[in-house]
């Protein structure tokens, strides 16, 4: 059964209540989905913490006990603990020369055409941190998902990494992520907007590179978003996967449709609540798709969704994200 965007809802979905069609923050969230896969089945809600999203972690299940006749019951209780995360902001101005933009009508559809650049680098920035963002290393991003599944024993979460069996300087994961609110979401801070948002600041006067003033139009860009992961078994990390032993058959290297198939058995029973989908970079989802071609292959295939063609992983979607690096370090 479909899950309903109501409860489940997308980047697009907060779009589609919040602003009436046509305006120039909705353009602005297609072009997210345009440029970055992640977006197509990423939860996306808003905070319920200030700039954050606390939610409250179980952290133990009393099982019960086995009771005899005429013997008593101990009580026992769930544990939990609370979980904090925080959102980052990402920001950024554009400068347009008045007298070009006048030159071309001066728009605002114009002037976002022409600012399309910040918005894919500030695109790339945000799927860069979501997979390796560190706030022991950079405090004001958001914790991401690589730190969070950097250690097979270091942590619970490590009982989710399936190694690759790579070694090297050139290696790369592939991950699995069942989104829903009960899950893992992406949010944007309490009683802000959701995604990228542009405010114009109309036409100013600025100085160019040697001091000198000219008049131009400029573009405030403003992306404040976090990641809160609520049940680490809904992620599966496959990382140590040596870029350079893959071929199209699978023949060498990492098996990857096998790494897959067990990376999609760990996920609870409870992830089909959600949307699930599969991420990795343009070196894996080239390797996938020319196996779609091997007479053996019975999981990979090409659909139909919505008029493009989406590469399956059985019914799961892999989504190409480029911010997934190969060179990444070796998972202990």
């Amino acid at each position: 059964m479909p899950t309903l965007s109501v409860a489940n809802p997308t980047i697009l979905d907060v779009a589609n209540r919040t602003m009436p069609d046509g305006t120039l923050d909705r353009q602005i969230v297609e072009m997210l989905h345009q440029q970055n896969q992640c977006w197509a089945e990423a939860t996306v809600l808003e905070g319920n913490d200030g700039s954050g999203y606390k939610t409250t972690v179980r952290t133990g299940i009393p099982e019960g006990t086995w009771r005899k006749m005429y013997g008593g019951v101990p009580e026992k209780k769930t544990t939990a603990a609370q979980v904090r995360d925080a959102a980052g902001m990402l920001e950024n101005y554009s400068t347009i020369d008045k007298a070009l933009a006048d030159q071309n009508g001066g728009s605002a559809s114009w002037r976002l055409s022409e600012e399309s650049g910040f918005i894919e680098g500030m695109n790339q920035q945000v799927a860069r941190t979501l997979f390796y963002g560190d706030t022991t290393l950079n405090q004001e991003r958001f914790m991401g998902l690589a730190p969070r599944f950097a250690h097979s024993t270091a942590a619970e979460s490590g009982a989710n990494i399936i190694k690759g069996g790579g070694s090297g300087a050139d290696n790369t994961s592939i991950w699995i992520v069942s989104w829903h609110p009960t899950t893992c979401f992406l949010f944007y801070p309490k009683g802000s907007k959701a995604g990228l948002t542009a405010r114009d600041l109309g036409e100013q006067t600025v100085l160019d590179g040697s001091g000198n003033p000219f008049q131009a139009y400029r573009t405030h860009y403003k992306h404040d978003i976090g990641l809160c992961v609520r049940d680490w078994r809904s992620i599966v990390r496959i990382p140590n996967i040596d870029i350079s032993d893959l071929t199209k058959t699978g023949s060498t290297g990492a098996d990857l449709v096998d790494l897959v198939i067990q990376g999609l058995e760990m996920l609870p029973d409870s992830a089909g609540v959600g949307r699930t989908a599969i991420y990795c970079n343009k070196t894996i989802r080239s390797v996938f798709r020319r196996q779609i071609r091997n007479s053996n292959n019975v999981n990979l295939s090409l659909a139909d969704v919505a008029g493009k063609k989406v590469v399956m992983f059985d019914d799961v979607p892999v989504r190409r994200v480029d911010q997934i690096t190969n060179t990444e370090a070796l998972v202990a």
